[in-house]
């Protein structure tokens, strides 16, 4: 009993340390999103025809296909690329490629979050930058940016949410993450329900603090706006 005990114990601390590699990858995939999510809504209001036409092919294929597909895809894909340009195997870590395709699923989400975010500041504003002499860069940074933020902030606080769910797809291909620990606990001392149930309240625990962090964020943002 002492030893079972013991084995359980140790499995649950896998679990914690599982919990620190999902909120590594979401935390890594993050930047990456938004930056590919910022570019994307560019491309896709830009006057060159062709930046368009790939912004929106890409986004839209990306979104139409399940998500568990486009993590596959990147790291089989990226092994058979990297092995074709070194002209030998390469072992493509798993852990990036999840990175990567997290990024990606959360960046063709969050085009289309930043797009609606920018549609709804007023034209006006715009106009007003002009009118002042400001250039187009000056315009998105110092004018548009700052008032498409709080637009965009709950739209992007959901994708948030979503992408801390979504990093459980990755133990798929190898990643120790929270879901492949338990998977791991749970068909070596065959206790499924204690540990899954473990699993998702460490997951509920992530996603119900992530939920407070975000509505302080939101509240500090739209604080100065009239009631």
């Amino acid at each position: 009993m002492i030893a079972i005990n013991t084995q359980n114990y140790g499995f649950f601390l896998q679990l914690g340390h599982g919990a620190w590699v999902t909120l590594t990858l979401a935390f890594c995939a993050l930047p990456i999103g938004l930056s590919l999510g910022l570019l994307g809504m560019l491309a896709e209001n830009s006057r060159v025809r062709l930046l368009r036409w790939m912004s929106i092919t890409l986004t839209s294929s990306i979104r139409g296909v399940p998500e568990l597909l486009v993590i596959f895809l990147i790291y089989f894909g990226g092994t058979t690329l990297l092995a074709t340009l070194a002209g030998k195997y390469v072992d493509f870590s798993a852990f990036t490629a999840g990175i990567i395709a997290l990024g990606l699923l959360f960046g063709s989400y969050a085009s289309q979050v930043f797009r609606g975010a920018f549609l709804a500041v007023p034209i006006g504003q715009t106009e007003s930058g002009i009118a002042l002499g400001f250039n187009h860069f000056q315009i998105f940074f110092h004018i548009q940016l700052p008032q498409a933020w709080r637009h965009a902030l709950p739209g992007l606080g959901n994708l948030w949410l979503v992408l801390l769910k979504d990093t459980a797809l990755v133990s798929l291909i190898g990643v120790a993450d929270l879901m492949n620990r338990a998977q791991t606990a749970a068909s070596t001392t065959h206790k499924a329900f204690t540990f899954y149930l473990t699993a998702s309240a460490l997951y509920l625990l992530i996603t119900s603090v992530s939920q407070i962090i975000l509505n302080k964020i939101n509240h500090h943002a739209n604080q100065y706006l009239k009631s």
